[in-house]
């Protein structure tokens, strides 16, 4: 009688289960987020809508025309919703360590499978409202315009990338520098206004207007609007300088997470 060699079963490789844990905690994400109802997600879409609702209804009792076109909420919505974006973005990927400290701690779970989930279910959620919102408000005031859907790609994926690579340093800096989180507060809260969403680059006079060129945010919202509107000269814009700066962020924050996400961890 011969026996065979009891051997192991061979694990699953480590692609499989990367992606088996992202999804886990794009789920955990979901449900701490947005709950296990649908209102949770309708809420997601609502704050955007009563922020632009808000803006529109003061601004067309005080001005007759939005800085482009005239739908002072068509205006309003193609400089919210990149900012927002990035926001989101931004605040989703500085807090996935802290957010998934617990989980951390498993062998199997590693920090770049807490922002991954945190990126891809962010920037689903994000596209999906301004699709909503962008269609809802074409739709509802009956407006003839010819949208560029690649520019607003582009826009999207500029306000992503930076969103990731300043989330990516900060999610280092913020857990291990408690101080940092606070100023980092404080100069966050000038750039709704400095990010040209309530009036356009062009209307800002010099030599201010070649200091705002400074802030990525502004192109961000720039080439958002150059998609929005087929008339408006984004010739200002510049992605290399979004993505460059981008790009840096994250390296550095990969690297400094690489190097000390296990003693984060314990902080």
């Amino acid at each position: 009688m011969s026996f065979l060699p009891n051997t192991p079963a061979r694990p699953p490789s480590r692609r499989f289960a990367t992606f088996r844990v992202i999804v886990a905690l794009m789920l955990r994400e979901m449900s701490a987020t947005h709950g296990r109802t649908a209102f949770g997600y309708l809420w997601a879409i609502l704050e955007p809508v009563a922020g632009i609702m808000v803006m529109t209804v003061i601004f067309s009792l005080g001005f007759r025309s939005p800085g482009i076109g005239t739908s002072f909420a068509l205006f309003f919505a193609s400089g919210v919703l990149p900012f927002t974006a990035y926001m989101d973005m931004h605040g989703k990927t500085a807090q996935a360590q802290r957010f998934s400290k617990a989980l951390l701690a498993y062998p199997g779970v590693t920090f770049m499978d807490a922002i991954l989930a945190r990126v891809i279910l962010t920037a689903m959620t994000q596209l999906l409202i301004g699709f909503i919102l962008f269609s809802a408000i074409i739709i509802l005031y009956d407006l003839d315009v010819i949208v560029d859907i690649p520019a607003m790609v582009l826009a999207y994926l500029m306000s992503f990338s930076l969103g990731l690579g300043v989330g990516t340093l900060n999610s280092y800096l913020l857990t291990l520098y408690p101080l940092w989180e606070k100023a980092w507060a404080i100069l966050n809260r000038p750039l709704f206004l400095a990010s040209c969403i309530f009036f356009v680059f062009d209307m800002v006079p010099l030599p201010y207007r070649d200091w705002l060129w400074w802030n990525p945010l502004i192109h961000v919202v720039g080439q958002m609007r150059s998609g929005v509107y087929a008339t408006y000269d984004g010739s200002y814009v510049s992605y290399l300088y979004v993505f460059t700066i981008s790009a840096v962020a994250l390296a550095t924050g990969l690297l400094l997470l690489r190097q000390y996400h296990r003693d984060l961890i314990n902080i």
